[in-house]
């Protein structure tokens, strides 16, 4: 008999951000097949497992997904329990759906447990709102990134079209997504917001706009980023501004 794998969100980072369910199959797993990113005291729950990174870093040497899908199915035809261990939630550019086909193909029983994802746990942390009464009606979830024989430019109709964007996988590309939502329309005023590490203690801000973004670089850009873009951020991006020349005053 094969096992059963579990595709489980490890949430934005934070590992008390697990839901019940996700820690207590690390906690049974035999097989953990975890992405780059994953904070160590969330793979610290995986005592009994066997941990396998199979992450993916951007610009750096990563794991092809056909040899995921294939150490998968090699896992669940020896073990009982295998978590396949994602950042954020399995579901939202995660890739789950390739990997659940190729669980399904080997007929490999396969459960999803969800997790937060980061652009819901950056609004937690800049208390910020994605949407807000009167300002933000519409929310989009996009990346950038395209895969071979894609659009490059397919995201930014729906970008368009909503009053606050989340872009995940988007750190290296603030450039052209300033060039190109402002060339599409989109104000240059627009507030923009990169969270890096949202939930960690080394979490990093930095509040822009959509026209001053292709200069915008955090200072590791170590960790995971999502880019915010919308007006619900116009008040917080104000308030971090009077901060920041609040010392200055107190010089004078």
């Amino acid at each position: 008999m094969t096992g059963k794998v579990y595709l489980v969100g490890a949430g934005p980072g934070a590992p008390d951000l697990l839901t019940l369910r996700a820690a207590r199959l690390l906690e049974t797993a035999d097989v953990v097949l975890h992405d780059a990113l994953v904070h160590p005291d969330t793979l610290a729950l995986a005592k009994r497992a066997h941990l396998v990174d199979v992450g993916k870093r951007y610009g750096k040497v990563s794991t092809e997904q056909r040899f995921i899908h294939r150490a998968l199915v090699a896992a669940a035809q020896s073990h009982a329990v295998v978590v396949r261990l994602k950042g954020g939630d399995p579901m939202l550019f995660g890739r789950a759906q390739e990997e659940i086909e190729a669980l399904a193909r080997a007929g490999i029983e396969c459960e999803v447990v969800p997790g937060v994802t980061a652009a819901l746990a950056a609004a937690a942390t800049l208390r910020v709102s994605l949407t807000r009464r009167g300002i933000a009606r519409t929310v989009a979830f996009l990346t950038p990134r395209v895969g071979r024989d894609e659009n490059a430019s397919a995201w930014i109709p729906a970008a368009l079209g909503c009053d606050t964007v989340v872009l995940y996988m988007a750190a290296g590309a603030s450039q052209s997504i300033s060039a190109s939502l402002i060339e599409a329309g989109k104000r240059a005023d627009t507030p923009a917001v990169l969270v890096e590490s949202a939930t960690l203690a080394d979490e990093a801000r930095l509040f822009t706009t959509l026209g001053e973004l292709a200069a915008a670089s955090l200072p590791r850009a170590q960790g995971p980023v999502v880019m915010a873009i919308g007006d619900v951020f116009r008040e917080a991006s104000a308030i971090e501004a009077l901060a920041r020349q609040e010392p200055r005053r107190h010089a004078l």
